[in-house]
């Protein structure tokens, strides 16, 4: 992955998975148990899915063991998201009926002669050009996942496999074992909820730049959704004391200051993502708007949002 996001503090792990290389080892039992490790120099970080709601987090760095109970409504993405099947059937589900689809040339992946798709998203506002997807002809099994931002020839993010082998895993392996000496802890996905809530969001209106605002689970009502597909954006707000810094901080990460509406803003440019993060004019709350959407688009929804809550 090439979108160049800069370090923030706690989110390492999904910078470092959408920068540079990750390297993963995939065991799927059924779409719903399987499990990923992720691999590096220091060590692993393993992903254990379990039928129903439950997955396990095995850190060896921290040698400690995670469980985490319940559904996870919002999460911040993980390799095992990244995996060519899971990559292209998202991919794909999002494109909707609309998109445009054509072969492309095979390619061997894996040892293996893949056919190629590609699908080309309708909306021209949304930040991603092209899909190109190779499977194996015979199952169906993606192999190579490429996405490419819109106007460039490289794409931005790369995912195959190197060795691909049909065997049913053993239990064994798709279930954690905690050694002795080793801490173990839970985690409950639900809390999430609540720490949106104390924000302190305003109530986002019902359309944002021409798009709609699209419906959120119960709990999470402080998170606005927007668009659909592959050209959807979130916004978010957070309270002075926690966002007083957001747009000074992005600017020193790189982001370009803008000025919206009289309030202090600056944007962010990334490989298949775009941000904007707007302080208004005497306003209590900082919002963050983000998505695989155009700039323009990004700019116009803070333009409108700022607009409103100044006119309260």
């Amino acid at each position: 992955a090439t979108f160049g996001l800069p370090p923030v503090s706690g989110l390492t792990g999904l910078t470092s998975l959408l920068n540079g290389v990750t390297k993963m080892r995939v065991w799927q039992a059924t779409p719903g148990r399987w499990r990923v490790d992720v691999l590096s120099d220091a060590g692993e970080r393993d992903t254990y899915q379990l039928s129903g709601n439950r997955s396990f987090i095995w850190n060896s760095g921290s040698q400690l063991l995670t469980e985490v109970l319940g559904p996870q409504v919002y999460r911040l993405p993980r390799a095992a998201d990244l995996v060519p099947p899971a990559l292209a059937q998202r991919l794909l589900s999002e494109g909707g009926r609309q998109a445009r689809f054509s072969v492309i040339a095979p390619v061997r992946v894996a040892g293996r002669s893949a056919a190629g798709l590609r699908m080309t998203p309708s909306d021209t506002a949304s930040t991603i050009g092209r899909v190109d997807i190779w499977a194996d002809p015979s199952s169906g099994l993606p192999l190579m996942v490429e996405v490419f931002g819109r106007g460039s020839g490289r794409p931005a993010l790369q995912s195959l496999f190197f060795q691909v082998s049909p065997w049913h895993p053993d239990q064994r392996v798709l279930t954690p074992d905690r050694a002795p000496g080793t801490g173990f802890t839970v985690s409950n996905p639900g809390n999430l909820a609540g720490v949106l809530s104390n924000l302190g969001l305003v109530a986002l209106p019902a359309e944002l730049a021409g798009r709609i605002r699209l419906p959120v689970q119960p709990g999470f009502e402080t998170i606005g959704a927007y668009g659909g597909g592959l050209t959807t954006f979130a916004v978010l707000g957070v309270r002075d004391s926690a966002g007083r810094h957001l747009v000074a901080d992005a600017v020193t990460a790189g982001g370009t200051p803008l000025v919206i509406a009289g309030g202090a803003a600056a944007e962010i440019s990334a490989p298949l993502l775009n941000a904007v993060i707007v302080k208004p004019p005497g306003f209590f709350v900082t919002f963050l708007l983000a998505g695989t959407v155009s700039t323009q688009v990004l700019e116009q929804a803070a333009t409108q949002l700022t607009e409103l809550v100044t006119l309260r």
